[in-house]
């Protein structure tokens, strides 16, 4: 099996085989938190225009996202599964936005399969690839916006690459490193209201949930097919 470490919007574009779009903090922590509150599908899509526009025709879904790390107008929750957990899901469909996340999905057009990566899934994703065995493993790691690589994300892939291949890990100096690092914003004051410290917590649940995302197509869009693994 060989796994590569890919970066950024590039990353995804080179992306071959299985591939892993990671996004912890916190697309794909959140996309994970909504279907463990039982939502019934998730669209993941790359621009606001295309959030606004599956809202005009169906106006009973939910828009869930961010730029800027910040709500956009008019949607109905930011990126953020502190604001997820404490809402009824249940039922419900939600398009989800966001800088990095689903810019990666849009963008790996030449993956065999796409699935999401956060920390609280990452042994349900362990799991998944050992079943599949596939010859190529790519784990692309969306930074920052897509602008620059980022603790969290490097460090899953690590993780995860470090679990296939039978190494060590300690997760506990990962998250230490992560908190003074690009982890820190989410404990500035000033950031509370769309960063809040629960987020960090939250993104950082080591295999909360056993299920697996899997982006699937329906008349030509996108959307996240939970697999329990």
């Amino acid at each position: 099996m060989d796994i590569e470490i890919l970066q950024l919007l590039e990353g995804a574009q080179k992306s071959r085989g299985l591939t892993v779009i990671i996004d912890v903090f916190r697309a794909f922590s959140t996309a994970c938190y909504a279907y463990g509150g039982n939502i019934q599908r998730i669209y993941p899509v790359g621009g606001l225009e295309k959030a606004y526009q599956l809202k005009q025709q169906n106006p009973e879904y939910i828009l869930v996202g961010e730029r800027n790390e910040q709500k956009p107008e008019g949607f109905d929750f930011g990126n953020s599964p502190s604001q997820l957990m404490t809402s009824n899901l249940s039922g419900k469909t939600m398009v989800h936005t966001t800088s990095s996340g689903t810019q990666g999905i849009a963008n790996a057009t030449e993956a065999d399969e796409i699935l999401t990566g956060s920390f609280v899934n990452a042994q349900a994703i362990i799991n998944y690839i050992r079943k599949q065995n596939p010859s190529k493993v790519s784990l692309v790691c969306m930074g920052y916006s897509c602008q620059y690589p980022t603790d969290e994300d490097t460090l899953l892939a690590v993780y995860i690459k470090n679990e296939l291949e039978g190494l060590p890990n300690d997760f506990p100096a990962m998250v230490e490193q992560i908190r003074k690092g690009d982890g820190a914003r989410f404990f500035a004051p000033e950031k509370q209201e769309w960063a809040p410290a629960a987020d960090f917590d939250l993104c950082l649940s080591l295999n909360r949930f056993n299920f697996v995302l899997k982006v699937e197509q329906e008349n030509g869009v996108n959307y996240l097919k939970k697999i329990t693994t």
